[in-house]
């Protein structure tokens, strides 16, 4: 009997080779390109850090008139945070359409 057995890849091996066909199809983004994107990265996290320190600076100044007993800053609050609530509910139900 001649065995004509197919000698089989190491499983780790050919992952490497399967990831290395992968990676020719891929197609690169330019250096303008890449730029481009890491700038708008850059943009939309500065713009998401002061808007979320604002947010934080206004609770914590809220939460302190709160403390002290100001009863118009309780109702205040309660509007602000049911605001907040209706507006994140009614951004989700538009996702969903």
């Amino acid at each position: 009997m001649a065995g004509t057995k197919e000698k089989k890849d190491n499983a780790i091996v050919a992952y490497f080779r399967s990831t290395r066909v992968e990676l020719r199809k891929v197609r690169w983004p330019t250096l303008d390109q890449g730029w481009s994107m890491t700038q708008i990265v850059l943009a939309v996290t500065f713009a998401m850090a002061v808007f979320l320190g604002a947010l934080d600076f206004f609770f914590g100044w809220l939460l302190g008139k709160v403390i002290n007993g100001s009863a118009i800053y309780m109702v205040i609050g309660i509007v602000v945070t049911v605001v907040l609530i209706a507006a994140v509910y009614f951004a989700g139900q538009n996702d969903e359409v």
